[in-house]
């Protein structure tokens, strides 16, 4: 699935992605490939993702994800809070 990740100075992340583990407002959840459309309040915490293939930090997000030190293809994004939307397999994550 598409995955995009924006907070209100940058867009964080851009990619196919296998799935997605996002901290609600009722705890954790995840939506994987083809999920049910979705529409979810995000509580702080982390956005952890599962790629589809190794993802390159570049210098402009090194300060805002966090690779996994044991799998190349998990990343980690801390957020204040926000909205993810999931239709169609494009999951769109409007993060503070």
């Amino acid at each position: 699935m598409k995955l995009e990740i924006i907070t209100p100075e940058t867009k964080v992340f851009a990619g196919e992605v296998e799935a997605v583990q996002m901290p609600g407002l009722d705890g954790l959840f995840q939506v994987l490939n083809s999920h049910t459309p979705i529409i979810s309040a995000l509580k702080e915490g982390v956005v952890k993702v599962d790629l589809s293939a190794p993802f390159e930090v570049t210098s402009k997000t090194s300060d805002l994800i966090e690779k996994d030190a044991q799998d190349s293809k998990v990343i980690r994004i801390a957020i204040k809070g926000g909205v993810a939307e999931l239709m169609d397999n494009k999951l769109i994550i409007l993060a503070e």
